[in-house]
């Protein structure tokens, strides 16, 4: 987990960076996927650790995980929820943390298939913004041929690079999707 190392390509400082283990449980049935962890993140060893990310603060809002809470605490919630989190690529080349600039011949995706194995009540799989939802299709999804169909859902991303949508117009699409499998619902 974090990164393996920096080097230069073309006048830019590429990062070779690791996903976290999931935050899972055996008994999930959601799964939220990122791309990969931002350089905050991997220097905060957290999910969403970038202040400016407002994940903590919609699954706050849900479930009670607020950016208030531990780090720990927060993971706890998502687990009494029912919510698995991780991301699309397990490992991949990238300058800074924009996932537009994630270097596609690099990208190591996560072995999926196993994960769905062991959690098999996962009824819903949710995007957190497009780039994961593109990853996902093109680097895994042709991977999972003969497993159960898992409806997915593009979610509006939470990242502070999606600026043109606000925080609460973030909650709104996140609620509608999440809400049906929330355990503990708080809205």
């Amino acid at each position: 987990m974090g990164t393996d190392g920096i080097e230069i390509s073309d006048g830019v400082l590429l990062m070779k960076s690791r996903c976290f283990d999931p935050i899972e449980t055996a008994n999930a049935r959601v799964l939220i996927l990122g791309t990969l962890p931002g350089v905050k993140s991997l220097e905060m060893r957290e999910y969403y650790a970038h202040p400016q990310n407002c994940f903590w603060w919609i699954m706050g809002k849900l479930i009670g995980a607020s950016p208030e809470l531990t780090y720990k605490n927060r993971l706890n919630l998502l687990r009494k929820n029912r919510i698995a989190l991780w991301d699309v690529c397990q490992a991949a080349e990238r300058a800074g943390s924009s996932d537009a600039n994630i270097l596609m011949e690099t990208i190591e995706p996560n072995d999926f298939k196993p994960f769905f194995a062991n959690h098999p009540q996962v009824e819903l799989i949710c995007f957190n913004g497009q780039p994961a939802a593109r990853l996902f299709r093109r680097k895994v999804a042709p991977s999972l041929t003969g497993l159960r169909p898992i409806p997915l859902q593009v979610l509006v991303s939470t990242s502070p690079a999606s600026a043109r949508i606000t925080r609460e117009e973030k909650l709104t699409c996140w609620r509608d999707a999440l809400t049906p499998f929330i355990e503990s619902k708080r809205i």
